[in-house]
């Protein structure tokens, strides 16, 4: 499964998700629709899924992160990755390329006001579940190599004048 097909599949789970920012939802809706696919089309999934985890994983979005969930811990970044995947191909990349940009998202300002907080944990394990619905056994071992890029040299995220520099429109939601 390519990207341009896995992010149609995210879409339409969107669709019928009940809330359009409910990550659990779109995660079961995701993996109900993979189980019913051969095998090696949810294993192309997983390969795609965890392409996209690596495409995702810098610094300013994990500050990002930081700020929008109040502390993030690397297992919280994956988990916020994973939200961030089941809102779609126009936020996720959106946010990669600029993750300001989430300060415009209604959810995030909710967070803001509410002390809220933003993962998908459950979409991380899409293909796998699926496979294992659909197979009885686990995805094969050695199937996806995750490759992350190095990090750029990180910068102090609990230094509110550094994230107001870097993050100004999520700075003032949550530092403010």
């Amino acid at each position: 499964m390519d990207r341009e097909r896995f992010w149609q599949v995210v879409e339409e789970a969107r669709a019928q998700a009940p809330g359009p920012d409910d990550a659990e939802g779109v995660a079961g809706l995701v993996r109900a629709w993979l189980a019913a696919r051969p095998a090696g089309e949810i294993v192309a999934a997983e390969r795609t899924l965890w392409d996209l985890m690596a495409d995702s994983y810098t610094n300013p979005l994990w500050a990002a992160a930081y700020l929008i969930n109040g502390g993030c811990s690397d297992d919280g970044f994956d988990y916020f990755r994973g939200w961030l995947i089941a809102q779609g191909r126009e936020v996720f990349e959106g946010a990669v390329a600029d993750p300001d940009s989430l300060a415009d998202l209604p959810v995030v300002r909710a967070c803001a006001a509410d002390g809220g907080f933003l993962e998908g944990e459950d979409m991380l394990s899409v293909a796998w579940n699926a496979h294992l619905a659909a197979t009885g056994e686990q995805i094969p071992q050695g199937t996806c190599t995750i490759r992350y890029p190095a990090l750029a040299p990180v910068w102090d995220f609990d230094d509110a004048g550094e994230m107001a520099r870097r993050l100004p429109r999520l700075a003032g939601l949550f530092l403010e």
